[in-house]
């Protein structure tokens, strides 16, 4: 049971390490092409990042931490995790709908 309390942390780390690279690279194509001053993306792109950050961080201590702290910290990183997932989902269907530039 102790090994599958922090189970998920992997998973955690491996999907916001990858949604974190996408993240770089958004807002390093908006800086790149001058659009962060126009936009309110990078704004928002800056919170999925912090979010992602944070994520990869807990559920890389939950993995190396003990394993009654690891459940609290990749708990955490879950909850961190969803909320990253929200704002990418929230800011492609507010630029899909056009009421973002």
């Amino acid at each position: 049971m102790n090994e599958r309390q922090n189970s998920k942390s992997p998973h955690i780390l491996n999907a916001s390490s990858n949604l974190l690279g996408l993240c770089f690279v958004v807002l390093t194509s908006l800086k790149y092409l001058k659009a962060a001053q126009r936009t309110v993306i990078d704004e928002i792109v800056m919170v999925a990042i912090i979010s992602f950050m944070l994520s990869c961080v807990l559920s890389f201590l939950s993995i190396r931490g003990n394993i009654r702290e690891g459940g609290k910290w990749e708990k955490i990183a879950d909850v961190l995790f969803l909320v990253g997932i929200l704002v990418v989902f929230v800011t492609t269907i507010l630029i899909l709908f056009n009421l973002i530039e």
